[in-house]
């Protein structure tokens, strides 16, 4: 909650503890736990007409969330008086995004393998409840055949403020409500030990996310047609807010770390703040810092609460809070879930592949990244980056992952399984057609019924 004035403002090391209070006394000595997890965004979708299911009504998604309140023991989570979320007694939540996206998250597991087990059995169960109330829950990129006009909107206080800031921005933020209303991804958070391993696996991880979106591009359609792009999403981000989405230069810089950090989110502006009344009110359209000396204009100052609420309004390929959490690439299709965090977590927590990513991609700038996701929303594994090819550095990326994943297996951290999970990668890697032109043409093959026979086929069963 924020401060009274006379209470003393946030100090540098509050600022910093964010991302310090991941920091491991053990990290030093090598036995930090490394864990992992992950977010799924489906889109609940009518299965025959592709129509999205709307927040009221007995089988809407509120009704789901009071289901699973009711029936497992699961705790509501509140927006004001509108039910948007539970906690799960496994542990883990589930979530209702601006436009009608529910979200999966795990807990935080030991491995891939491990990971894979607890959050397809929830994914699974989930699904159950939703085909009772007649809907389908469909990973992916983007919602196929919702127009943006048909949005069904969730009833969240911050949506508000969200549109007032895009707005604000002119032409780079006119896309931002598209992303909040019609995208998905599927998300995964990985652990950081040290000050050390934070700058390591930041500029690596970053470096890595635009030529690894590539992979798993897989939002062709708007309103059930071809959009001309293989990711309305990722075409979307391209051009949205660049001081707070994709790769940002602090976090490409060689020596980013946690300092770097806290002055690059003090000189964006916080976006909206907590309400008395349990929701998000705007916050005052000055960059934090301004806030931390002026305050709201209401008597109070920020506090912690208000810093990580802040931190959570930045939309980076890897954002960065208690965890780093890899925000870059579209939603696969539910038989490629897991390749998300398999391929991150080999990336990621192999030291030797880490660094030959940030070795293969350091060089490449803000700028160069930015360009090249718009360039591989339209063509994917065609595309290229700073003049060099996608699809040459995105498998090479995989190969750095698969290296990572066997070298995990073979420490006793790892189960074999694991490197089962990259095969879809490799089969996109091998052949250069990604998850979005397979959909495309298999809509061009057999366009009657089309809706109805993709929501069959990549459902969550």
């Amino acid at each position: 909650m924020a401060s009274a004035p006379d209470s003393p403002s946030l100090t540098r090391a509050d600022l910093r503890s964010v991302f310090e209070s991941s920091f491991s006394p053990h990290a030093r000595a090598g036995a930090a736990r490394e864990l992992v997890g992950i977010e799924v965004e489906t889109a609940a979708l009518d299965p025959h007409t592709g129509a999205a299911v709307p927040y009221e009504g007995p089988a809407g998604l509120r009704a789901l969330l009071e289901h699973l309140v009711r029936e497992t023991g699961a705790v509501p989570v509140y927006d004001r008086s509108a039910l948007t979320g539970v906690t799960l007694p496994e542990g883990g939540t589930v979530t209702l995004e601006h436009g009608g996206a529910v979200e999966y998250s795990s807990p935080p597991c030991d491995g891939v393998a491990e990971l894979a087990r607890v959050a397809d059995g929830a994914l699974r169960r989930l699904a159950a409840v939703a085909r009772r109330f007649g809907f389908a829950l469909v990973p992916g990129g983007q919602y196929p055949f919702t127009a943006p006009g048909d949005v069904a909107w969730v009833p969240h206080s911050r949506m508000p403020a969200m549109r007032r800031h895009f707005m604000s921005l002119g032409p780079s933020g006119a896309d931002g409500v598209q992303v909040m209303s019609l995208a998905l991804s599927t998300q995964t958070s990985l652990d950081f030990t040290g000050p050390e391993d934070l700058t390591r696996k930041l500029r690596a991880l970053a470096a890595a996310s635009t030529p690894a979106a590539a992979l798993f591009v897989n939002a062709p359609l708007e309103g059930g047609r071809p959009c001309g792009l293989l990711s309305r999403r990722m075409d979307h981000l391209s051009r949205t807010d660049p001081a707070r989405t994709g790769a940002v230069p602090v976090m490409l810089a060689a020596d980013v770390d946690a300092d770097r950090l806290v002055d690059w989110a003090l000189d964006l502006p916080m976006i909206h703040r907590a309400a008395g009344d349990g929701g998000r009110r705007p916050a005052p359209p000055v960059p934090f810092r301004t806030l931390l000396t002026r305050g709201f204009g209401d008597g109070t100052r920020p506090g912690p609460a208000d810093w990580r609420a802040h931190l959570s309004q930045v939309f980076t390929d890897v954002r960065v809070r208690e965890t780093l959490e890899l925000r870059a690439v579209d939603g696969p299709p539910y038989r490629a879930l897991f390749s998300v965090p398999a391929f991150w977590t080999g990336l990621a927590y192999h030291a030797p592949s880490r660094d030959a990513a940030w070795e293969l991609l350091g060089g490449i700038t803000p700028d160069e990244h930015r360009a090249a996701q718009a360039h591989i929303a339209r063509r994917g594994l065609a595309a290229r980056i700073a003049g060099r090819p996608v699809r040459e550095l995105a498998t090479a990326l995989l190969d750095l992952s698969a290296a990572g994943l066997a070298a995990r297996v073979a420490a006793g951290t790892e189960h074999p399984e694991a490197l089962s999970f990259l095969e879809p990668l490799r089969e996109v890697a091998a052949t250069g057609v990604t998850f979005a032109e397979r959909l495309l043409a298999d809509r061009a093959a057999r366009p009657a019924g089309f809706p109805a026979r993709h929501i069959a086929h990549h459902r969550i069963p």
